[in-house]
């Protein structure tokens, strides 16, 4: 695990195979870090160098108690910022869930930077003021929760959402390192992302696809239903992309099969 100060925030990654010619930058959904990397991290050939963050409020990352800070602009300046400290010109940017939101904000605010951009169950926001509002008013009401009732309270009803319901066909110990991973993190830093870089609080993306000119990778998993249709709509819009379905997965494809998910990265480098 390394520090980095960034616009006076302590941003933690951590890297594996500092040698490897090529990159992959990593970014975790909403309650992980870069411990949800580790299968994929020793599936990948040593050639490629692997570079996980943990974004603002998660893992090992500051959690300020100023909901401002956490912004999807200024999650995105944070990364750039990161990014010209570890002198990376162009890269592979793969994310999850929020984190694939954060990942495709960030490529469409720095596209010379992208070589390819890999989306993990992701999206481009929210359609319609009127999703933005509900959204946001879901999301502050669960900020609430977290903050008044705690981590455990909430990780308890979160383990059990119908998007994570595939994981429990997962070994036990995977799914307990999964919960460990959530319990990890702080009221704060949940509550305060959900405030400034959830669904509804994002710009929604949907109308910069078109101008997408790198090539972009949509993986979803069979049992995610919504998100698989989220992703035949991106790709509707985007010049250059290619959508993958893993089977008989759900949300999380690079912890259902991570041997699968680690292939399809492989093949993307391979292009």
């Amino acid at each position: 695990m390394t520090t980095a100060l960034v616009r006076g925030i302590r941003v933690n990654f951590q890297v594996w195979n500092e040698e490897g010619h090529e990159t992959v930058v990593l970014l975790h959904g909403f309650t992980g870090s870069v411990n949800t990397w580790g299968q994929l991290s020793k599936q990948l050939p040593s050639s490629i160098r692997i570079i996980a963050i943990d974004l603002l409020g998660h893992g090992k990352t500051d959690a300020p108690s100023d909901a401002s800070r956490y912004s999807m602009s200024e999650q995105i300046e944070d990364l750039e910022c990161l990014f010209q400290q570890l002198k990376l010109q162009r890269f592979t940017l793969l994310g999850y869930s929020m984190g694939g939101r954060v990942a495709l904000s960030y490529a469409v605010s720095y596209p010379d930077r992208i070589k390819h951009l890999i989306l993990e169950s992701a999206s481009p926001g929210l359609d319609s003021k009127e999703e933005q509002e509900a959204r946001i008013k879901a999301d502050e009401l669960l900020a609430n929760k977290i903050e008044q009732f705690g981590i455990e309270n909430f990780v308890n009803q979160w383990e059990n959402i119908p998007l994570f319901s595939s994981q429990k066909n997962l070994p036990l110990e995977v799914q307990q390192a999964i919960r460990e991973e959530r319990l990890g993190q702080t009221e704060i830093g949940l509550a305060n992302s959900l405030r400034g870089m959830g669904t509804g609080a994002q710009m929604s993306l949907w109308n910069e696809l078109e101008g997408v000119s790198f090539p972009v990778y949509l993986i979803t998993g069979e049992l995610d239903q919504k998100f698989c249709q989220i992703a035949k709509l991106m790709k509707e819009r985007i010049p250059k992309a290619e959508q993958i379905i893993v089977s008989n997965v759900g949300h999380a494809i690079h912890v259902e099969n991570s041997t699968q998910f680690a292939t399809i990265v492989k093949k993307v480098f391979s292009k």
